[in-house]
């Protein structure tokens, strides 16, 4: 994968990383009922490493010779503190696929550095399946 590729690919990684930003936020403010609390901060901790990876991706982008996105993918619409889940949890799983794409195509362009940094990412996003997936395991309603 040639350089101008990967920095279009980085930036469609970097659009849905702002969109989860603004997922987490929009949820966090829109969530109701008894477990509001813990809902709104469940979601209100993830914008921080959302963030970070955002940022690491628009550094990366400029790195590379290209412009970075400052358009976010759409946010999923949500009726619901279980829809909110399912979508947040729908986002995790495609940056999950994404991201593993993503080390491989780095590895392929020789960018190393991208490849290991994005490895972290992925841990980070398999870490979020795996929280929204325990709680969702048991949610009745």
């Amino acid at each position: 994968m040639d350089k101008h590729a990967l920095v279009q690919e980085l930036n469609a990684d970097l659009s849905r990383e702002l969109m989860a930003i603004a997922q987490y936020l929009t949820y966090a403010a829109r969530v109701t009922g008894p477990y509001r609390p813990e809902l709104s901060k469940f979601f209100l901790a993830e914008v921080a490493g959302e963030t970070a990876h955002a940022e690491y991706l628009a550094n990366k982008v400029v790195a590379l010779g290209g412009e970075p996105a400052t358009a976010a993918a759409p946010v999923p619409p949500a009726r619901s503190n279980r829809e909110m889940l399912e979508r947040v949890l729908d986002a995790e799983r495609e940056a999950v696929r994404q991201y593993t794409r993503r080390i491989a195509q780095a590895e392929e362009a020789g960018e190393k550095g991208l490849a290991i940094q994005l490895e972290n990412i992925l841990a980070d996003e398999t870490q979020h399946v795996e929280e929204t997936e325990r709680i969702l395991r048991d949610w009745k309603v």
